[in-house]
């Protein structure tokens, strides 16, 4: 499944908050990093299962987009925790 959220936090603060969230946040389910780049970052958690989320900037705001098969309660917990953007 597919999530997505807007916030103010830039591309490597966003990424930061999830590394730290899947590492200690939920250790039940927890997950770690695979892959990353300056946008981009691929969990790994329990029996292979993959969490894969990407910043994209869209004017003052960035838009977080994660896909997960596995981890759906976990990346909406993640993504709750993230500043809105003002309106």
């Amino acid at each position: 499944m597919v999530h997505e959220t807007e916030t103010s936090l830039p591309p490597a603060e966003v990424l930061r908050r999830a590394k730290a969230f899947f590492a200690e946040r939920v250790p039940h389910n927890a997950a770690f990093p695979e892959k990353e780049g300056e946008r981009f970052l691929t969990l790994r958690g329990q029996g292979g299962e993959e969490i894969a989320i990407a910043v994209i900037s869209q004017g003052a705001t960035e838009r977080v987009r994660a896909s997960t098969l596995l981890f759906d309660q976990a990346v909406e917990r993640f993504l709750s925790t993230l500043p809105e953007t003002a309106s």
